[in-house]
């Protein structure tokens, strides 16, 4: 049961690990104001920042209403969040590229097509939106996903839901190279530029974002499979970890006096 859902995380931190952001803000206009601009590799202190807010205004102020009003006293079931982390990652890869795909036809109209460098008169706060989607993607999941080990795995075998989630960083990254290796190869067959060209005014990585955002959504279908076939015999794992924090409050030895 843990494995199958375990492997539906594996995409979602392909995508979270993608770097091209970097690649596409350093020929945007990276300007707050006429004397200061952005560096290019600080762009994914966004998704940094909304995971950070995501989960304080969840545990906070989310989950309290959910407590209140729903009976929710944990919050929404990790499988939920499981799958609408792997959602958003879907629509994040959609709009990164739309995104990319508007810079690169405003970079060839204004002939800056042999211009790998050259800076497009586009706002680098574009990729804004697909990397706060991002941010609650991996804000939503993670978190599930780790709630949901604690609730399968005995007490004996908790230390292991980290490793579980360590396991698939590592799994996501050979994954990545992988995928970018192959895409590298059949997208330039006859001769013809990569969707990953080095230039990428010349290249296609809207094409590139386009098919994580159809493999997210394979693997979001794979997920409600996955969740379809979830031993519901045991109640949900929102119950399951209520009921072992009972466990535990019920066998904790009094203080001594």
């Amino acid at each position: 049961r843990l494995i199958p859902m375990w492997s539906t995380g594996v995409m979602m931190l392909v995508i979270l690990n993608n770097n091209f952001t970097t690649l596409q803000a350093k020929i945007m206009d990276r300007h707050i104001t006429s004397g200061f601009e952005i560096p290019p590799g600080s762009f994914g202190v966004i998704s940094v920042v909304t995971i950070t807010c995501w989960v304080a205004f969840y545990d906070r102020a989310v989950v309290p209403l959910l407590a209140k009003y729903c009976g929710m006293p944990r919050g929404l079931d990790p499988k939920v969040r499981i799958a609408l982390g792997l959602l958003l990652s879907c629509i994040s890869m959609i709009v990164a590229g739309v995104v990319e795909s508007i810079r690169r036809k405003m970079a060839i109209s204004n002939g800056m097509e042999d211009q790998p460098n050259a800076v497009v008169g586009m706002s680098a706060m574009w990729l804004a939106p697909q990397l706060i989607l991002v941010g609650f993607a991996e804000a939503i999941n993670s978190i599930g996903q780790i709630e949901l080990y604690y609730a399968i795995l005995s007490k004996s075998m908790s230390s292991l839901a980290m490793a579980l989630f360590t396991l698939g960083m590592a799994v996501a990254s050979l994954v990545g190279g992988l995928l970018i290796d192959l895409v590298d190869v059949f997208s330039s067959i006859g001769g013809k530029e990569s969707w990953l060209s080095t230039n990428l005014n010349k290249g296609h990585l809207d094409y590139y974002y386009f098919l994580l955002a159809f493999l997210a959504f394979i693997n979001y279908l794979y997920c409600l499979i996955c969740c379809r076939v979830y031993d519901s015999s045991e109640g949900s794992v929102s119950t399951r970890l209520n009921d072992a924090e009972k466990e535990d409050l019920d066998h904790a030895p009094l203080p001594s006096t």
